[in-house]
């Protein structure tokens, strides 16, 4: 079977999201570091970008609920360009106040535009929802390519103020995924997604799969999240230039999105909770590989080994969460999921910079071994849980 062309659509818009997404990662915590008053507030900027992602998850699901996918992505896009306009301004003024404000904003874009990956499932039979998900998620791979890149090249912009051609670059990509959504068919709500029942929290979190499914997501993107926004700092403190490390986080987003290619097929294979596990064992060998060593080599391995990890974790963990929901419960899940899985992410950014200062770069490595053990023991128990539930 072949998968829609909306689904082709949104892998597009996805790589555009991300390539703007990576690009903010190559530069916002170094930004952070030049106009930032105190040492604790150099990783502010991009905590208050998870934090506006984590708080647009909720309405932004309930939004599309009721107007549909194509609106809510328009108002996602836009609020998006007004944040990199802002960001802009923010810079070559100097307002780290100001810069805080515009990082929320492209957080709440960024927010919106994480639910292409359940827009791809929509129209797709239940078969293909593991490999629209990938695809959606592959559209990372031109980010990989793009992003580091387009941070690079936005510095010859404007050499008078460092980074500043990163944002006029930022606008360019939001206006253009603007153009792109509109253009792309999407689904309006069903009448069953409108009225159905929708059961409480309470008795949706009886199922020990929705647990695995969101436990899963939370740690593998907090441990991602705060990995890779202390790299950028720990290969600044080892004498890499930013070049060196813009290679190195390219090279990282080409971990956690190449894989995606035949993720999808290997969840169909083996199973949602073998493809997780796997992803958690991934990122054990990350946090093993950073305590070898801290040159050029050291950094890339590590960041490719938590990029592939946090593929296998994240997509597993969504296509788990697929087998969760009624119709009309898709939204509330959907955004519960996405509210504590970016929520995490959010605060693993605000601890990165402070704990790299506080605790060095080994120790804060060591620190997400317990997290991703408890990971990996819940998925294991939702998975016999699940066996027995089948045999009885």
């Amino acid at each position: 079977m072949r998968l829609p062309v909306t689904v082709w659509g949104l892998a597009l818009g996805q790589a555009l999201l991300v390539s703007g997404n990576i690009l903010l990662v190559s530069v916002t915590a170094l930004i952070g570091q030049q106009i930032a008053p105190s040492l604790s507030l150099i990783t502010l900027p991009v905590a208050l970008q998870f934090l506006g992602l984590m708080g647009v998850t909720l309405p932004a699901a309930h939004l599309m609920r009721w107007l549909g996918r194509k609106t809510g992505f328009l108002i996602g896009n836009l609020i998006g360009v007004s944040g990199a306009i802002l960001a802009y301004f923010a810079l070559a003024a100097g307002d780290f106040t100001l810069f805080c404000l515009s990082t929320f904003l492209l957080g709440m874009a960024i927010g919106v535009g994480q639910q292409y990956r359940f827009a791809a499932i929509e129209g797709c039979p239940p078969a293909l929802h593991p490999r629209a998900i990938s695809l959606v998620m592959a559209g990372g791979v031109i980010a990989a390519i793009l992003g580091p890149n387009l941070a690079i090249w936005g510095e010859k912009l404007f050499p008078a103020t460092q980074y500043l051609g990163a944002f006029a670059v930022l606008i360019g990509l939001y206006l253009l995924t603007t153009g792109l959504i509109a253009l792309i068919p999407l689904k309006k709500p069903t009448r069953a997604e409108l009225h159905g029942e929708v059961r409480p929290y309470a008795e949706l979190f009886r199922q020990p799969q929705l647990i695995a499914a969101i436990t899963a997501g939370v740690i593998g993107y907090a441990v991602m999240v705060l990995i890779m926004t202390a790299t950028p700092l720990a290969m600044q403190g080892c004498g890499f230039g930013f070049s060196s490390t813009a290679s190195v986080i390219q090279w990282h987003v080409l971990g956690m999105f190449a894989p995606s290619f035949f993720t999808g097929r290997l969840i169909s294979r083996y199973s949602e909770a073998k493809v997780i596990q796997t992803g958690c064992l991934l990122l054990i060998l990350c946090v093993l590989l950073n305590q070898l060593g801290t040159g050029y080599w050291h950094f890339w391995t590590a960041l490719v080994a938590l990029g592939i990890g946090w593929n296998f974790t994240f997509i597993g963990a969504t296509s788990l969460l697929t087998h969760t929901y009624r119709p009309a419960e898709k939204a509330k899940v959907q955004g519960i999921n996405d509210f504590l899985v970016f929520g995490s992410a959010a605060i693993g950014s605000l601890l990165a910079g402070y704990w790299q200062s506080l605790l060095g770069w080994e120790m804060l490595n060591l620190l997400m071994l317990p997290a991703i053990g408890v990971a990996m023991l819940l998925v294991a128990f939702s998975t016999r849980r699940n066996a027995a539930a089948l045999q009885n």
